[in-house]
This record gives C-alpha cells, structure tokens and sequence, in this order.
C-alpha cells in the first residue's frame, strides 16, 4: 500500500502553517495578555467597594497593598482621590483594547496566508494529479474541497484554536482567583463544568458524523451546478431544464434537511449548554447571596465573584465550541488530504531529456484497461478493457492516419503516448512505447509533452481573445508568429471577418466560435509550437472537406520533417497518410496505404464504400 504523504491530520496543518505561524503565536501572545488585563478589573473593583468604600481588610497580593502603603494615607488616599481608581480602570481597560487591535491583527494576517497557502499548494498538487485522478472525481467536488473545506480549516484554526489559549488561561485564573475569595462558593461554581464538557465530547462525534455527510452532499450539489452550467447548451438544445431544475431541486432539498437535522443537533446543544450555564449562575448568585448575608463574603469580594464567575462560564461554553468546531474541522480536513495524499505524476530517477524526438516512434504490444467503479458509492474498481496486443511503428517524419470506430482505443493510444495515461510498470505483459528506442517511461514528462503536440477532436479554449488562445504556450504573444500559425490551420480567413480580429473574445470554452472555428485554433495553438511530433485526434472532423483539404496541404508543405498521426472517422482525412492503421475493439485488425487496404476488401474497404456516396454528395 502506498504511504500517505500526511499520515496525520496534525501534519498536514503544520504545513500548512509554514509561513503564518509566527502570526497565530503572536496573536496567542496577545490573546494571553487580553486574558490578564481582563481579570484584573475585578480585582480593582473589590478593592475599591471593601478597602475605599467601605472598611473591610483587601484581598489584593501583598505586593500591591506593599505599594498602597507607601501612598499618604495608605489605602485612605483613595477615598478622597477616587478618580486615580477610575483613571487605573481605563487604563488596563485601554491596555486590553490594544491588545485586542493587534490579537485581531495578528489573527487576520496568519489567517489570510494561511488560506494562500493552502489554496496554492491545493492547486499546485491538483494541476500535477494524473488523468486518471480527475476522470475518477467529480470537477464541482473537487471544487468544493478547495473552498468550503479549506474555509471551515481557516475558521477552525483562526477563530477557534488561537482561542484556546485564553480559554485555558481564563479557567485556570478565575478558579485560582475564586479560591481566594471563597473556596466552598468554588466548588459549586466548577461542579457544573465536568458536566459542560462530558456532553461537548459526546455531541463531538454526533456532529462531525453529521457534517460528513453534509460536507459529501454539498461537493455532489456543487458538482450537479458545475455539470449544468457548463453543458447549459445541451440542456437547452434537448428542451431537458424542467428535468433538470428538478433533479437539482431534489438534491438541493435532500441537502437542506440534512443541514436541518445538523442544526438541530447544534441547537440542542448550545441550548442545553446554555440551560447548564444559566443553572450555574443562579446557584452562585443565591449562594453567594447567603454567604454575604452572613458574613461570610463582603460586597466587593461577592461582586469579583460574579465577574470571575462570568469569565469562568464563557471560557468553559467556548471549550465547547472548540470541540463542536473540531468535529466539522475534522472532517473537512480528512477532504483536504485526500486530495493532498493523492500521488503526484513523477519521474523515475533514471529519465533523461537528451532524445532524438523525431526519431521512430514503437508500439510495442501495448495492452491497456481503465479502473473503474462499479458503483458510484462504492470504491471498488474494475478492469475494462481498451487496448489488446497492439503493435506498430510510426517511421521518423512520416504520416500515420488511424481509423475505428467508437470506443476502438484511437484516442488512448494517443494518450498512452503523451503519458497522460500509464501503462503499468510492474507489469511486462502490457508493453511498451518507445521513441528513437527509448521507453517513454524514461524520457521526462515535461519534456515529452513539449514535443508532443495534440489537437482533441472537443478542444477546450479558455476565456481571453482569439490571440491570447492561440499563443498561450507563449510567454509573450508574437502577432506575426499567431498570423502564420492561424494561416495553416485555415483559420486567418474567418478570423479577418471579425470586427476585432485577433482581438475577438472567445468566451469560456470558446463559447463564441463555431466547432470547426475552435479545432482550427486548437491546430494553431500546437503549430505555434512547432513540435516534432503532432498528433490530430479527430480534430478535423467539425471543418468542411475543402477547409480538411487546405489544412492537411498547408501541414505537408510546413511540416515536412515532423511525424504526423493523423485520427479520424473520415477516410477522406487519411488517405494520402504514408500508413493506415485500422483499430476494432482494441486490436489491430488492418494496416498499409489506402490502395492496399482497398484491395484487401476487409472493415477499411467496408467504411469507404459506406463513406463514398456521402463525399460524393
């Protein structure tokens, strides 16, 4: 089994807090010092009502009365100078607004690069994931991983974790202070709180199972929007938006009560921890009440009571609310890492980038088949069948055109050699590609990818103008440079008809071109590049026969030197190709020229009589 790259959670966040930690420590550090400043207020204030106002003897540390005792009139010099007591409060009260300025500061900086970072390396990993990686994950999930998990892990981490500090020191001090003041008032405001956090740790595994399910329900609604408003077209075009408005209406339903039944969850209990939390005020104001009246508590200590009590409940309820948050957090992060331990594409250790890319290209008896589920609930995978013993060469700078039908394996074959898809490894029996003799497996990536040029029969154009599409492998775009591209691809004609030109803006996907005018500058992106090897898979097949004509004439006269795989459905495409190779059902069943493979009268001689008629028309 293959070793996750994060075997823990905890792993995972501290890499992801590499470089927003020495924020969230000092956000920890302020939070710390909000903390203390708040508790010494109360402690003014008992003073202030027993020692000042009234006769009582202070309870404050000796080092203070020390310093009170140097003043004229010792404690006595507050009574007639009580505006220095008010001035001391707004000054710690100041000193803890400061302290809170620069906690939230410190708190949205570490936060903010923290997402960065995380929605960085989440993208980087994803963009590096093999082909088979994003066949088998739904785009609107993945999507959703990136979004409203890595919020809920931001949330987590900054609203609730950086608390943790204070919340810890809160409940050690006011307890301490408590003791001090008076021990059995004590033990009745603290025998709540085992309560409090017993029934937070039991609601953690209620809610985080809750939120899974939730957090699964909304990628599946993210994924369903994501397919819709993509294939807006085809929903219109089939007359299918009832049927889809519907089916989005169902899960979206399904999806609110599952939310409804989570915040019932986190209704019950906050109530229920507000129901504690009420009880255990009103036993300590009647008892505390009792004790002063006899004599056992002055007015001032009864009073810091209270407020210590306060600050005891609050850091007590959002212990609870850290555990109820871990329990979403939880979950949201094992998300993440599914993602982040998915195994990366990579190279061996021997490959090189020092290969004759022009040189012959071999199939060597290739086999391949696709993992897939059985059902979509259920992980298991099985093997289908593509590819059987498939065997060929492709001779250095000549034209190879590949014929089958639906389903034959033309396409994979392509992508088998462009690496995008992996013949096992471990596994001998499934063959070998190789170029120049040398195994593909052992020629970089990045490398055989530059040199490997293909056009898809459904290109993806992406948002910007016609020229920023046509020279996106380019680092800087050369009109002259996309002008010529765009003359071979049959493209320089349509687009001299636009208002703008080269400037016309395609839309997302190109929605604003015609299926023949996207192939056309799918053809001009790959001829920018000028690669030895260039692969066509079907990518003619939405253009005229004239404009297929023009564009594979335009190809022979630029391209002399470079090995051309022409794929297509139409024999009109191939002929003139050096070799013909025809597929069905994953095996080679026919391969030579055009002539002789009419004179063999076999499933190529079948297809051009059925063709024949059609181009004659």
């Amino acid at each position: 089994m293959k070793k996750k790259r994060f075997e823990k959670h905890s792993q995972l966040l501290f890499f992801y807090l590499r470089g927003s930690k020495r924020f969230f420590l000092a956000s920890v550090l302020f939070s710390f010092m909000v903390s203390m400043l708040d508790l010494i207020n109360p402690r003014i204030i008992a003073f202030t009502v027993d020692s000042v106002i009234g006769d009582e003897e202070s309870s404050l540390p000796g080092f203070v009365l020390a310093w009170i005792d140097t003043l004229p009139g010792g404690a006595g010099y507050f009574k007639t100078h009580l505006p220095v007591i008010a001035l001391v409060v707004i000054m710690v009260a100041a000193l803890a607004v400061i302290c809170r300025y620069f906690f939230r500061l410190m708190n949205s900086k570490g936060q903010e690069k923290l997402v960065r970072r995380m929605r960085d390396t989440l993208y980087d990993h994803i963009i590096h994931l093999p082909l088979q990686w994003h066949n088998d994950n739904q785009t609107g999930d993945i999507i959703q991983r990136c979004t409203s998990d890595v919020d809920t892990v931001r949330r987590f981490l900054a609203e609730q974790l950086t608390n943790l500090v204070r919340v810890v020191i809160l409940i050690t001090m006011s307890i301490l202070f408590m003791l001090q003041i008076n021990v059995k008032l004590t033990l009745v405001a603290i025998a709540l709180v085992p309560v409090i956090i017993s029934y937070s740790f039991v609601f953690h595994r209620k809610i985080g199972k809750s939120f899974q399910v939730v957090d699964d329900m909304e990628g599946r609604l993210s994924a369903m929007v994501q397919e819709n408003l993509t294939g807006v077209r085809v929903v219109r075009a089939f007359g299918k938006e009832r049927y889809e408005r519907e089916r989005f209406a169902k899960a979206n339903e399904e999806y609110m009560n599952t939310w409804v039944h989570l915040m019932q969850l986190l209704a019950f209990f906050w109530s229920s921890g507000d129901l504690v939390s009420g009880l255990q005020v009103l036993l300590i104001v009647s008892f505390g009440a009792v004790l002063c009246v006899n004599g056992q508590l002055t007015a001032g200590e009864y009073i810091a009571f209270i407020s210590y009590n306060a600050m005891l409940t609050w850091p007590v309820r959002a212990l609870g609310r850290v555990i109820s948050e871990m329990s979403k957090a939880g979950i949201s992060i094992e998300r993440i890492s599914y993602i982040m331990n998915s195994e990366e594409e990579q190279d061996g250790e021997d490959v090189t980038d020092a290969v004759n890319m022009g040189g012959d290209i071999v199939f060597d008896h290739v086999s391949f088949a696709y993992a897939v589920s059985k059902k979509e609930e259920k992980p298991e995978k099985e093997a289908v069948p593509v590819l059987t013993d498939v065997s060929f060469t492709i001779p250095a700078g000549s034209t190879v055109g590949i014929l089958g039908g639906t389903g034959s394996g033309k396409s994979t074959l392509m992508h088998l050699l462009d690496r995008l898809l992996e013949l096992d490894p471990e596994d001998p029996t499934r063959g070998s590609i190789s170029i120049d003799g040398v195994d593909i497996r052992k020629i970089k990536r990045e490398y055989l990818r530059k040199n490997i040029g293909i056009v898809l029969q459904e290109p993806y154009l992406f948002s910007g103008t016609l020229a920023e599409n046509i020279a996106i492998t380019s680092e800087e775009i050369e009109m002259q440079r996309v002008r010529d591209a765009a003359r071979v691809a049959a493209l320089d004609e349509t687009v001299g008809k636009f208002t703008k030109g080269y400037e016309t803006y395609v839309g997302e996907r190109g929605v604003t071109l015609s299926g023949g005018q996207k192939q056309r500058t799918a053809i001009a992106q790959m001829l920018l590049r000028k690669p030895p090897i260039m692969v066509f898979d079907d990518s003619l097949s939405a253009v005229d026969a004239e404009t297929d004509a023009r564009i594979r004439k335009a190809l022979e006269e630029e391209s002399k030197d470079t090995t051309t795989i022409l794929i297509a459905h139409r024999i009109s495409t191939l002929m003139h190709a050096d070799k013909i190779i025809v597929l069905d059902h994953g095996k080679i069943v026919e391969q030579g020229t055009h002539d002789e493979l009419l004179a063999k009268k076999g499933l190529y001689r079948k297809i051009f009589d059925l063709q024949q008629p059609a181009e004659a028309s």
